[in-house]
């Protein structure tokens, strides 16, 4: 199985709200990626971030270690969407889902929330 490359589309909104939407993979290659795209919007005056991950395959131990990093650097939660059922049980392990905000908006999700 070959990873899948990490893109990153950011959008930008009014009051200081940005979404970053991720598709591929999120591994020791390119968390580094995440890193630096949370903290270059960070620098622009962005606070509220929104993680899109439904288009992520894969979230290793440095994408949750990125999830971290990108939280704390600012001063509001991140908040994860598209999460899917497998990172949801992950983040659940490892205790991060009591850090960072989640919505429900797999199908996995709704149906588990519902």
């Amino acid at each position: 199985m070959t990873a899948q490359l990490l893109t990153i589309e950011v959008g930008r909104f009014d009051a200081g709200r940005a979404e970053l939407k991720l598709t591929g993979d999120l591994d020791f290659d390119s968390a580094p990626e995440l890193i630096a795209a949370v903290t270059e919007l960070r620098r622009e005056g962005y606070q509220q971030l929104v993680i899109d991950l439904a288009g992520v395959g894969l979230c290793d131990s440095s994408g949750l270690s990125a999830f971290v990093v990108a939280h704390r650097g600012g001063s509001a939660p991140i908040r994860l969407t598209g999460v899917s059922a497998n990172l949801r049980q992950l983040l659940d392990r490892t205790g991060l889902a009591e850090l960072l905000e989640m919505s429900a908006t797999t199908e996995d999700d709704v149906q588990a929330a519902g």
